[in-house]
This record gives structure tokens, C-alpha cells and sequence, in this order.
């Protein structure tokens, strides 16, 4: 869900917790919000803030950019926390290289061919489980997860698991046996939590007591299984509206849950949090992922342009909305998301791929989901050279950056799409019609899984490219 459902029809700027303009001088306005369930819009030449519960407290801020989000951040970190000691893992991450085309033999080949690249985590990703809501492995991984563990603790390297544990799928066995589980709205339907698999997504009402029960197991079940990096994902679901079985805001009720999957899981776990609420889960999770799917392509036109979503998966869509969030700095790791260096099954520049390689220097958290068979000499030899480097890196201005001995600049990244016109406005309302039918959405998730076969039946016959 890529947006808020209960302001998804608000026609003005808006957005959680904090909204910022740019005065005529060149200074920042900036109010925020100090603490959860906070709201603002701009009403014509007005900043408007109000807490969903009722009064709250706010920082009003004005002065140049980096200083007043410097200011805020230093207010939140004061009630919330600040960035975990931890430091964020080099990780790899089967989700952009594979998707859900995972599975036991093909996940310890990629393994094997990382041989002694400089990674600190193997995260596996979606594709492992029976269903989104029935977190136990599937026929595609029959030694079972913790044997899977044990394989990637050999290489001497820490086990990543994503999950989703927020939210189930309509098919899944804990939604037809639990569904008094699940948000419900005033007049007693299910909330809907999006689309997704080719079905309906359904929210958990983590106020209810057996449901935090559950949620505690299944943290204790991923660790006893050893996994030490937890990608939790499709979070936003704990904060739905809805009705829930406690009265309380939405917003609360979510950071009482992820403070319940923090215990659990331990504070020796690495926690990244995904699809999540940023102020909610500050001071809870170790790592936050700041901005939306990268893609192996830089902008979608039908996406970007037609549809005017800006939220959707691109490396455009993330580099532009990460330089947004870096003032996040100072409270959590922030993560960019994976990188690209490998040329097959890609469509971005080289020019491209070195942005999203800064951008990731610049929050120091380094990711792929390469896969090592597809690469060539020289670029499993340049990634090994980025997971080495420690640059040391200076904020110029919104779009610059000096990182080392070089000045980069995002400002190809942070423009917007013009909005569309004319016969191109009618092609946009007719393709935003086709993406609210699901029988459409069931037919595009059939052409990604044949394309993902095709990549998956690639890997086997693949030579050795790149060692």
C-alpha cells in the first residue's frame, strides 16, 4: 500500500508527521510533529498540522534546510532515541536478483559463487514461505529454514529472513482459521492492507492479545531457527484505520506491536524495518528502509507519468525520495535499498548504477541482490572494491555531496514527472481504472512469474562469468 488510505483523496501536499516549504528568501519552514498519529497539508499559503487523537505537541522550525531538519531530528531523537550502535551489515539479498523464483538448490549455489566477497549478512528473501501469513518453509526448501541457517553461518556469514508479519493473504491457512484476528472496519469488513500475490492482503489487529502472542512465537521460532537479520516488511498494516479489539490510535497501537517484535526477537537481533511508519518505529528498529523498491530500470512511464505515482519501484523514485529522508541520519540506519553492478537483466546506465552506489556510500548501507553467476570480472571486482570502502562524506547541499575527493550531484534524480495532458490525461484515468481491477492485477502477476522463470532458468544454464 503505497499511501495512506485515509488521506489518499486529499487533493493538497500532504503527509505524516512533518511537512516543509521553501520561502521566497531561500529558507525552510519546517513543522513537525513530536510525537505519533500526526497529519499535515499545505492549505494554500498555510502549513496545517493536527494529531488524529487530539493535541499533540509540534516544533516549528524556520532557517536553511539542513539546519531546521538538523533541528527536528535532534527534538525526535530526544523522545524516541537514536541510531542503533549497531552497524548497518553488507548484506546480500535474494529479492532483486531472484523475486520469489527461490529455492533451496539455486540459493546455495548463489552462496557458493559469493565465495569470499566481504558480505556480513545472506538475507533470503520472499519466496520461502507456504504462504504470506503461514510462515514455515514451502516444498522449494525441503531440509527446512534452520538447516538453510546452518548453510549460511558456514560460510561465516550471519542469516537473514524477510517476513511479512503484519499482514496474510485471503488463500492463507491463519486467515481462514483466525479470522477474528483481523482489522475490521466500523461496519464490520475486513480492512483491506492492498494487493499483492495475485490476491488480497489482509491486516492483523495487533491490539489483540492472542494475535501479539502469536506475533512473539513466530519472532522466537525465526531465531531459534538462526536467523539474526530480520527484514520485517509490509509493516504500515499495524497502522491501518480500523476498529480495533483495544481503542487506542492507530499509531500507538502499531509501536506497541513492533516494541513486542523487538523483545521477542532480541536486542542482539539486526533489525530492519520495511514498508513501515517512520516516526512510529523510530528508537524500535536498527535499520528503516527510507524509500520506496529500486528497479532494474530508472523510471517507468506509465508509472512516473501516467499514473503519477511516485512511490512505485524505480531507482529514480528512490534516490529522489532517500535524499529526502537523509536527516533520518542521526535516528536510524538508513537504507537506500540493494545496488546494481551487474549489466544482465538490467537496463540502467552506468551512470545510473554509480548514483545508486553514492547514495548508498553516503548512508553507508551496502546491499545487492546481484547474482554472482551473471557477473563479469570487472564488475564482481568493482563491488567488491564498494563493500571495502569507508569514504568519508559531507553534505553540500540538497542535491550534493562530497564523497571523498569527488562532488556528486542528484539533481537528474530529483525532478518530477510533468503532470499529463491532453490525450495523455485520458490514457492516465483509463490505465489508473485498470490497476483497482484485480482480475488485471492477477494477469500481470502471471506475465512477471513467466518472465521470472525465464531468469530463474537462466542461472542454471549460465556459465561462470565472473571467476
Amino acid at each position: 500500500m503505497q499511501t495512506d488510505p485515509r488521506y489518499a483523496r486529499v487533493s493538497q501536499p500532504h503527509g505524516s508527521w512533518v511537512g516543509a516549504v521553501e520561502l521566497v528568501d531561500g529558507e525552510i519552514l519546517l513543522l513537525g510533529a513530536l510525537n505519533t498519529d500526526a497529519h499535515i497539508h499545505l492549505n494554500e499559503n498555510r502549513l496545517e498540522g493536527w494529531y488524529e487523537s487530539g493535541e499533540g505537541e509540534w516544533l516549528i522550525a524556520r532557517g536553511d534546510e539542513l539546519t531546521v531538519f538538523a533541528h527536528y531530528a535532534q527534538a525526535l531523537g530526544q523522545r524516541f532515541g537514536w541510531v542503533s550502535a549497531k552497524p548497518a551489515p553488507r548484506v546480500w539479498c535474494s529479492w532483486y536478483g531472484l523475486y520469489t523464483a527461490i529455492d533451496e538448490t539455486i540459493l546455495c549455489r548463489v552462496f557458493d559463487g559469493l565465495n569470499d566477497l566481504p558480505f556480513d549478512v545472506l538475507q533470503v528473501d520472499d519466496g520461502w514461505q507456504r504462504q504470506v501469513g503461514d510462515w514455515q518453509a514451502n516444498a522449494k526448501f525441503p531440509s527446512g529454514m534452520a538447516a538453510l541457517a546452518d548453510t549460511i553461518k558456514n560460510t561465516g556469514r550471519k542469516a537473514g529472513l524477510w517476513l511479512a508479519p503484519f499482514i496474510a493473504v485471503q488463500s492463507s491457512r491463519l486467515f481462514r482459521e483466525h479470522p477474528t484476528w483481523f482489522l475490521r472496519d466500523e461496519h464490520g469488513r475486513f480492512v483491506s492492507a492492498g494487493f499483492n500475490w495475485g490476491e488480497r492482503l489482509y491486516a492483523l489487529d495487533v491490539t489483540r492479545p492472542d494475535v501479539l502472542d502469536w506475533l512473539t512465537e513466530l519472532m522466537k521460532q525465526v531465531r531459534a531457527w538462526g536467523y539474526d537479520y530480520l527484514k520485517l516488511d509490509f509493516l504500515y498494516a499495524g497502522a491501518l484505520p480500523g476498529k480495533r479489539y483495544v481503542e487506542m490510535p492507530r499509531e500507538v497501537a502499531y509501536r506497541r506491536a513492533l516494541s513486542v517484535l523487538r523483545k521477542a526477537m532480541g536486542d542482539d537481533a539486526f533489525f530492519l524495518a520495511c514498508g513501515a511508519p517512520i516516526l512510529p518505529s523510530l528508537g524500535l528498529c536498527d535499520g528503516l528502509r527510507i524509500g520506496p523498491d529500486v528497479a532494474s530500470e530508472w523510471e517507468v512511464y506509465r508509472d512516473a507519468v501516467l499514473l503519477r505515482n511516485l512511490t512505485t519501484p524505480g531507482v529514480r523514485n528512490a534516490i529522489r525520495t532517500c535524499l529526502h529522508r537523509l536527516w533520518l541520519v542521526p535516528l536510524v540506519q538508513t537504507d537506500p535499498d540493494v545496488v546494481y553492478f551487474a549489466s544482465k537483466w538490467n537496463t540502467l546506465s552506468r551512470p545510473q548504477k554509480q548514483l545508486l552506489q553514492e547514495l548508498a556510500l553516503i548512508c553507508n548501507f551496502k546491499a545487492t541482490s546481484d547474482v554472482p553467476q551473471w557477473w563479469t570480472r570487472e564488475e564482481r571486482a568493482a563491488l567488491r572494491d564498494f563493500l571495502l570502502a569507508l569514504p568519508k562524506v559531507q553534505r553540500l547541499s540538497r542535491a550534493e555531496f562530497r564523497v571523498e575527493d569527488r562532488v556528486v550531484d542528484f539533481s537528474e534524480a530529483l525532478g518530477l514527472p510533468a503532470l499529463p495532458e491532453g490525450k495523455e490525461k485520458i490514457v492516465a484515468a483509463f490505465f489508473g481504472w485498470l490497476g483497482n481491477q484485480p482480475l488485471v492485477l492477477k494477469a500481470l502477476k502471471v506475465q512477471d512469474d513467466l518472465a521470472l522463470r525465464k531468469r530463474r532458468e537462466s542461472l542454471g544454464s549460465d556459465k561462470k562469468r565472473g571467476y
